[in-house]
This record gives structure tokens, C-alpha cells and sequence, in this order.
């Protein structure tokens, strides 16, 4: 039996992709393990999944005077060797990558043993992880169109994907739980899976006025629930959605969200007209920005940039959207698309026991210290 093992981690935007396969590399009779860091979000969910899991040594290099950045090297180096000793003894077949620090001790261990890689990059221009890992990959699947060129002819256009079980939600269940009615839209924010405060307090700001056309269910991140606004009649807010996030979504009409390549192309996939808040220059690297760009050329969305947020614009945006509902579902279901997490399956089992082109093996410390901090910027955005 052939295995792949699967990598990526940080946030569940890193994890989810690689979840949506599950099924399908099953089916084409792949033994499934994954690696990730000590205790990051992605060992839960894996763990949730049924899927061994090996964890390996991952620090964090934090933006703040802090005695912990003296050690947190040595944690990282100590994380690339494990790598190193799973790779060396267990020889996978192929490794699929999709993304974040942890990822990038796996890819370049797999390359110094000659085992294949496949990874995916969600984000439409490749942050600095991927940025080491691509030209050490055997193929990169992609998810926006603009991406091919930073490929370097490696690049199949795959989009990103999604849970199957994420299409299957029933409106009528995410009303029972939110005690919504059939009466009024529903308007769905999220903020991403560490939540936003900056959108978050936007909302509440705008909650008065908006409620007077919508029922709000709010994903607002872990600890940044408001208690003040609990009992509000036609809002309930959540920390953190898991099991039943498809029936909220599906119950929602209309979503306010940022826009990290893997929500925005969970909304496309549902047909779910949005409006965007991509994190700004000053919280991340722009990827965001370029993602959000790239869905209002074709339709999908209407984008607010993040200095122009206020109670005003927001529901100016908002009322756009809903009024111009048809228009932004009719873009999304003429892009069609095939199910990507069937075709990266494909890929992957295509690439297993292929030969690894010749090529550098290692980088140099300051490029992987660099790559981890840019992680950690956009993990800690707010």
C-alpha cells in the first residue's frame, strides 16, 4: 500500500485542504499520516480525523522583546532534524505540503531522501514558506490563475480544496441553532479561523442598523466574544464553529468575511455572495489584498480594504451585496470549476515514486528563521 504524508500547519486555513483529501487518497488505497507541529491547531483536527499524527519541534519567533526568542531557534533547527529521522526512516511515497512553517522542514527533508513533493498554494502570490518549498516541489497545485507565473512551469491549476461535507449543509438545522426564523436574511461574518477584531468591532458597531434588516451569526475568533451583546434578539456569536459550520453557512445569505484563500474559495464553491475585508499591509504581507482583488475582478465579491472600514461603509457594502445578490451568484456558477480535492488527489497519486529532479537540498538558516516569522506575523494579526 502506498503512503503519503500529508504537512501543513499554523492555522486551520493550513489543515482544512488537507482534510477535504482524506476521502479521496483512500479511495486510491493510500496509507495516510501527518505531520505538524507539538500542539498546534492541526493536531486536533488530524487527531479528529482518525489520521496518525507525528508531531515535531516548531518555535516561534515573535515580533516582541521576549527570553523565549533566544530558544526558539534551537527549536527550530531541532524540528527540521526530526524531519530529517521520520523521512529517513519511514520513506513515504509522496509528501503533499499545503502550507505554513511547519511545513518546510518535511518538504526539505523529503527532498534531501529523494522523495517526491506535491504541494499547494492557496494564497494568489506565495509567501515565503511556499517560497522555499517550490522549487524543491515536483509539483505545485494553485488556486487563483494569476499564480501560474510564480511557478516556474510547475504549476497546475487545481483551485483550492474543500470538505465535500462543507456542501451538504441544511439551512434548517443552522436555524435551529441559531433560533433564527425564515422571516428575515441571515448574514454571516467570520473573521477567519483566529477571529478579527477590527472586523469584529466594526460589526458590533454597525449590529444596530444591520439587524433591522438581517439575523447575524458572528464567528468571532477565540476570546473575542463581547458578552454585552449576548440576549440580542436576531444575533448569536461563536467563538469557533466545527461540527454544523456547513448548515450555518448554508442557512447565511449573504457573508461578511476576510479573505484568506481558503474561506473566500469555501464561498465561491457554496455561491455565496460576500463582501470582503482583506488583513492589511501592516498585519501581513498583502496576500489578502491580492486574494480579494482577484474574486471582485471576476465577480465574486465586493471588497472594503480595511482603512476604509466604518460603520457607514460596511453597511453601505453589505446592502450592495444583498441588492446585487443574483449577480454575484451568477459569476460564481458560471467559473464552474471541477472538484479540486479530487484532482489534487489524482496529482498526488501520479507523482508517488516519480523521480525527484536534481536540485539544492538544504537553505540557509536565515531564509527558514525568515520564513517562520513571516508565519507567526500573520498568525498573530490581531
Amino acid at each position: 500500500m502506498p503512503k503519503v504524508l500529508l504537512t501543513g500547519g499554523g492555522t486551520a486555513g493550513h489543515v482544512t485542504p488537507n482534510i477535504a483529501l482524506i476521502p479521496y487518497l483512500k479511495e486510491r488505497g493510500f496509507e495516510i499520516e501527518y505531520m505538524g507541529s507539538y500542539d498546534g491547531i492541526e493536531k486536533k483536527l488530524i487527531e479528529n480525523e482518525g489520521i496518525p499524527y507525528t508531531g515535531i519541534d516548531s518555535g516561534k519567533l515573535r515580533r516582541y522583546a521576549s527570553v523565549q526568542n533566544l530558544k526558539d531557534p534551537h527549536h527550530i533547527l531541532h524540528g527540521i532534524r526530526e524531519a530529517r529521522r521520520y523521512m529517513k526512516k519511514n520513506r513515504p511515497d509522496v509528501v503533499f505540503s499545503k502550507g505554513g512553517f511547519v511545513a518546510v522542514p518535511v518538504v526539505l527533508a523529503a527532498r534531501r531522501y529523494r522523495i517526491p513533493v506535491v504541494i499547494h498554494e492557496s494564497d494568489l502570490s506565495p509567501g515565503l514558506a511556499n517560497k522555499i518549498c517550490i522549487p524543491r516541489a515536483n509539483k505545485i497545485c494553485f488556486s487563483f490563475p494569476e499564480t501560474e507565473k510564480y511557478l516556474g512551469g510547475k504549476g497546475i491549476h487545481t483551485g483550492l480544496p474543500v470538505r465535500d461535507e462543507l456542501l451538504k449543509g441544511d439551512p434548517a438545522k443552522g436555524r435551529e441553532v441559531c433560533g433564527f426564523t425564515t422571516e428575515k436574511p441571515v448574514l454571516m461574518v467570520i473573521g477567519g479561523s483566529l477571529g478579527s477584531l477590527n472586523v469584529n468591532n466594526a460589526v458590533r458597531g454597525a449590529l444596530s442598523q444591520l439587524l433591522e434588516k438581517f439575523q447575524i451569526v458572528h464567528i468571532c475568533g477565540a476570546g473575542k466574544m463581547d458578552p454585552s451583546f449576548d440576549g440580542t434578539p436576531g444575533y448569536v456569536q461563536f467563538e469557533y464553529v466545527s461540527d454544523g459550520l456547513n448548515d450555518l453557512m448554508a442557512m447565511s445569505d449573504v457573508f461578511i468575511s476576510r479573505a484568506g484563500a481558503n474561506v473566500i474559495c469555501e464561498l465561491a464553491a457554496l455561491k455565496k455572495p460576500n463582501v470582503l475585508i482583506p488583513l492589511g499591509t501592516d498585519a501581513s504581507r498583502g496576500d489578502q489584498i491580492l486574494n480579494a482583488e482577484s474574486f471582485e475582478k471576476r465577480g465574486f465579491s465586493h471588497v472594503l480594504l480595511e482603512q476604509d472600514l466604518n460603520t457607514d461603509s460596511l453597511i453601505a457594502a453589505v446592502a450592495e451585496v444583498f441588492e446585487n445578490k443574483d449577480k454575484y451568484i451568477d459569476a460564481m456558477e458560471k467559473a464552474g470549476g471541477e472538484n479540486a480535492a479530487r484532482m489534487v488527489a489524482d496529482i498526488i497519486a501520479e507523482t508517488a515514486g516519480e523521480p525527484v529532479p536534481d536540485g539544492d537540498t538544504d537553505v540557509s538558516d536565515e531564509e527558514i528563521m525568515a520564513a517562520h516569522m513571516e508565519e507567526d506575523k500573520e498568525q498573530e494579526e490581531e
